[in-house]
């Protein structure tokens, strides 16, 4: 819980992160689009592949409602191909290998030594709008939905 902690209302931190599948993502060439921002622990620990599963079977509906949904661990890229080959996953996970990104948002954990499961939806204009954090990994996905459809109606 470091003093740079995000909150509700801020603009979301502009990172620009290398990803899985090849590409770069930067976070504010986003805008125009909701982003759901979750950070988890490790690729393949049963907690971190139940979220990730949950919003591979759940993707439509966060495109329906216009989200880009990110998923950012500390894990190498590696890690994450083979996690997304592995559990056919689609959303794209970014590589916060040095954890700067992480303890922007205020999700590194004790020593930086883990990473915080920690949900960010941020609206079109990049402007954090709902913050999660629970280690039951099923309730991210359905409260990232739940805030999205609030800001959307």
């Amino acid at each position: 819980m470091g003093m740079n902690r995000v909150k509700v209302g801020d603009l979301a931190p502009d990172f620009t992160l290398p990803s899985h599948d090849g590409g770069v993502v930067r976070l504010s060439s986003l805008r125009g689009h909701h982003v759901v921002l979750f950070f988890y622990p490790k690729d393949g620990s049963p907690g971190c592949t139940r979220e990730n599963c949950l919003v591979r079977d759940r993707l439509d509906e966060f495109k329906e409602l216009d989200a880009v949904v990110i998923g950012i661990s500390k894990d190498s890229l590696d890690k994450h191909k083979r996690f997304a080959e592995r559990y056919k996953l689609t959303h794209l996970l970014l590589s916060d290998a040095d954890g700067e990104v992480s303890r922007r948002y205020g999700a590194l954990g004790f020593l930086g030594l883990f990473t915080r499961r920690i949900t960010f939806v941020i609206d079109r204009n990049g402007v954090i709008r709902y913050i999660h954090q629970s280690i039951n990994p099923a309730s991210h996905v359905e409260a990232a939905l739940k805030a999205l459809r609030e800001i959307t109606s």
